[in-house]
């Protein structure tokens, strides 16, 4: 299981670009029935470039994959952010997008992501 918060590390950039990072899992309760999806574990903003995650300030705190029902997907998806910035936490976790949150703080499309299955 991934109990403690992934290190993720920002390879791109330089210290004067920062990025943000988005964990969700969309296969929720099931990936065959995945009404609640997607789910948010993680939200990461102001992470300066060739740092990691660690560095950033995060908006939703890290919650750990606990899946129910059959092999689930953990996506992380990383935005580079056009300055620093503030960001609106969601109302829930459950019905998340990832798309629409990114148009709604104006981050443009994903300059990485990266996914790992992991089940109960």
């Amino acid at each position: 299981a991934v109990t403690a918060k992934p290190r993720v590390e920002i390879q791109g950039g330089d210290m004067r670009s920062f990025f943000t990072l988005v964990m969700t899992d969309p296969d929720v309760p099931g990936p065959s029935d995945p009404y609640l999806k997607e789910h948010l574990h993680w939200i990461v903003t102001d992470i300066p470039g060739t740092t990691d995650a660690t560095f950033g300030r995060e908006v939703v705190s890290y919650e750990m994959p606990r899946p129910n029902i059959g092999i689930h997907r953990f996506v992380f998806v990383l935005f580079m952010q056009k300055r620093r910035q503030s960001v609106n936490p969601p109302s829930s976790r459950d019905h998340f997008n990832t798309r629409t949150f990114a148009a709604e703080n104006d981050l443009g499309v994903p300059v990485a992501a990266v996914y790992f299955n992991a089940q109960r």
